[in-house]
């Protein structure tokens, strides 16, 4: 049917609830949906054990240590049980309306792209999966609850085999402009975009992000998401769900009519993106590297005040 792959970061806490849920939800979509989760991360061995997962240990990291995404595209692709495959964000709670689309697309199209917007939803505990009404339950609360993102806000990926080669650059998840590069890698190769989120309720459980040390700000604007966009090769390879060739309706695929309004836009907005990444981050960092003999010192004699204060 299908094989999802992903990778999360250590099953503790909040973390650890919301992407079991997440993980618990893709396995029953369908009797033969395979699941790959990558990373040794606190806690992963022994949820692909209790799921009945396939668990990829290994998992190729950047200098800083945060996972590359080349590496399971390219790995993924080459183990899967399935010739549709779907990179998701292991927080995100998949019901039957996701595999339908899949169905449906795979039906109409041989190579693609499937993607949508998320809907971000308050949930704190394990979801009640044994419960009969546990997907109308969740679709509900998501709809009553929670808010559709906009169309940059992109968590899953389903697509064919094949349609990400060994040139997918060596991006780090957890953060971002990789989601971006790959729909405008579908569109680059010809290939169709299908946007989904008028028939799909994809729940994004809410988080924080205290998983980097500088918190939401590290992620959207720290080091390793510049480094991503520099990757990508700037704003001219970023494209967002709202650039899909055709949108899935109840009545089938129809072309994408506002796709032109999205490429207007996009310029717009990029041109804020050229400042920061293209100008006003290497200059920082630059000022950075000059300074930071200087700031050292500054540091080291604040403690020592510090210190000596605290003697006294």
């Amino acid at each position: 049917m299908i094989t999802f792959f992903t990778t999360g970061k250590p099953f503790e806490g909040h973390s650890g609830v919301i992407q079991r849920n997440a993980l618990k939800s893709w396995t029953l979509l369908h009797p033969d949906v395979e699941v790959i989760l990558f990373g040794d991360d606190s806690g992963a061995a022994e949820i692909a054990r209790e799921l009945g997962l396939r668990h990829e240990t290994h998992v190729e990291r950047n200098e800083h240590g945060t996972k590359r995404l080349d590496y399971m595209f390219r790995r993924a692709q080459e183990m899967a049980r399935h010739d549709v495959l779907c990179y998701v964000n292991c927080d995100i709670i998949l019901i039957q309306d996701f595999r339908r689309a899949v169905e449906r697309i795979a039906g109409a199209r041989r190579q693609f792209l499937m993607v949508g917007r998320r809907w971000d939803t308050d949930i704190q505990e394990a979801w009640k999966f044994e419960r009969a009404d546990w997907q109308t339950e969740l679709r509900e609360t998501a709809l009553r609850q929670g808010k559709q993102r906009t169309p940059d806000w992109i968590d899953y990926f389903a697509f064919s085999r094949g349609l990400y080669g060994p040139d997918v650059p060596a991006f780090v998840v957890g953060r971002v402009f990789w989601d971006n590069w790959l729909v405008w890698k579908a569109r680059d190769e010809m290939q169709p975009v299908v946007d989904v989120s008028s028939v799909v309720v994809a729940v994004h459980q809410n988080h924080d992000y205290s998983y980097h040390p500088r918190g939401k700000q590290g992620v959207f604007h720290g080091e390793e998401s510049g480094g991503n966009y520099r990757l990508a090769g700037g704003w001219n390879h970023l494209r967002t769900i709202a650039d899909a060739t055709e949108v899935l309706t109840a009545n089938g695929l129809k072309p994408n009519a506002n796709r032109r309004w999205a490429a207007a836009w996009r310029y717009v907005r990029q041109a804020g993106r050229v400042l920061l990444y293209d100008i006003w981050h290497p200059v920082w960092f630059f000022l950075l590297g000059i300074t930071r003999p200087l700031r050292n010192v500054v540091g080291l004699r604040a403690e020592t005040l510090r210190r000596s204060r605290d003697k006294i």
